[in-house]
């Protein structure tokens, strides 16, 4: 497969462009809210930009949906400058985390309601709506009002207004963010499957990690209005471009300058996943101090024939989280490690509040990322 090509969810391989920003740019006042994005998002694909408040994510859907105009640069969509385009000649429509229902209205009106402005035949807009409110899995609502519904299922009933027009980019603006997580975990789901039975393209904008690896295709990261990164989930969590990506997508233990030498053996930055961290029996470490004051500081992981990295510190925090726990361990020279466990896993009788504990990691996990 080459670089122009996607393999979407559905097992699908497209080349053809759903959305490409060249050089965009957009300033309010003496704020630059994005900085020159070059992005291309691929037809059929469910692609999320994710990032922190502030990091510009939500601003570049607005721009995509003509909500803001570029101070700079170009935006297609299906390969069509729209750069000035209105929001209303796009064919992308947006689903909101506010839901933004006519409350005065029933299910199914409100699902049609664009093609009613439309001038679309009434069979044929009830047909649609009713197709609409099927792939949300919602049949027989079309008759109730948004009060009489869960938060979930208000965020279906937007979710069937904008695929009622079949549009070729569908927007979605952090549409989980109002939901509890049982709900949000399901929506997940149900959003995956939608965007899979139809093949409309998905833009998604969110904050939550795992939103974004459980549901895309490909993530871009955003951070200071430009693009961190942009690959697959896999890629961008196994081997993040930079350290604010590891840090931000999942749980890392990043280390640095001396940090990085006792623990990694190695000058630089480097991420090592708690996941990939072993707590066994306490281990020695295998290096000597320098006779010379002025050496680089001794690494306080041994190496092993094995390729395996070993270490003993103290562990000085235990959370347990459901089907996981965390432990925090204090190494010798007053670095802290993260490890996460699965409950289902066995533990090291050391594996205890202020008890002394192994760690052990394959040397390949700690890999560098620049600073």
């Amino acid at each position: 497969m080459t670089e122009t090509e996607t393999r979407t969810r559905t097992g699908t391989t497209t080349t053809r462009t759903a959305v490409r920003l060249e050089a965009v740019t957009k300033d309010f006042g003496t704020v630059r809210a994005v900085d020159a994005v070059d992005l291309t998002v691929r037809e059929g694909e469910f692609f999320s930009l994710l990032g922190p408040s502030g990091s510009g994510k939500t601003t570049l859907l607005r721009l995509v949906a003509g909500f803001e105009q570029p101070t700079a640069g170009r935006i297609e969509l299906a390969g069509n400058d729209v750069t000035t385009t209105p929001p209303n000649r796009r064919d992308a429509h947006t689903v909101f985390q506010d839901y933004a229902l006519f409350p005065h209205m029933s299910v199914e009106q409100n699902v049609a309601y664009a093609l009613t402005v439309r001038g679309v035949r009434k069979a044929e807009r009830l047909a649609r709506a009713r197709e609409a409110l099927t792939t949300v899995r919602l049949d027989g609502f079309a008759a109730r009002r948004p009060a009489e519904l869960s938060g979930g299922q208000r965020q279906r009933v937007a979710l069937a207004r904008a695929l009622v027009d079949r549009p070729a980019v569908l927007l979605l603006d952090e549409p989980l963010g109002a939901l509890d997580l049982a709900l949000r975990q399901e929506m997940q789901t149900e959003l995956k499957e939608v965007q899979r039975t139809t093949g409309i393209t998905f833009l998604l904008v969110t904050h939550d990690q795992d939103e974004a690896l459980t549901m895309s295709d490909r993530i871009a990261v955003v951070r200071d209005g430009r693009i961190e990164q942009t690959g697959p989930p896999v890629e961008v969590y196994e081997r993040p471009a930079t350290a604010f990506v590891a840090g931000f997508v999942g749980t890392t233990n990043l280390l640095r300058g001396e940090a990085a030498v006792r623990v990694v053996g190695r000058p630089g930055t480097y991420s090592i996943r708690p996941e990939r961290i072993l707590l066994t029996d306490p281990v020695k470490p295998s290096a000597e101090p320098p006779a010379d004051p002025s050496a680089e500081p001794p690494a306080e992981a041994g190496a092993a024939a094995d390729g395996r990295r070993t270490v003993t510190g103290r562990v000085t925090d235990i959370v347990h989280a459901g089907a996981h726990t965390r432990f925090t361990i204090a190494l010798p020279h007053g670095d802290r490690l993260t490890v996460l466990r699965q409950n289902l896993d066995g533990l090291p009788q050391s594996a205890r509040l202020d008890g002394e504990i192994g760690l052990s990691w394959d040397e390949k996990d700690a890999f560098p990322v620049p600073s």
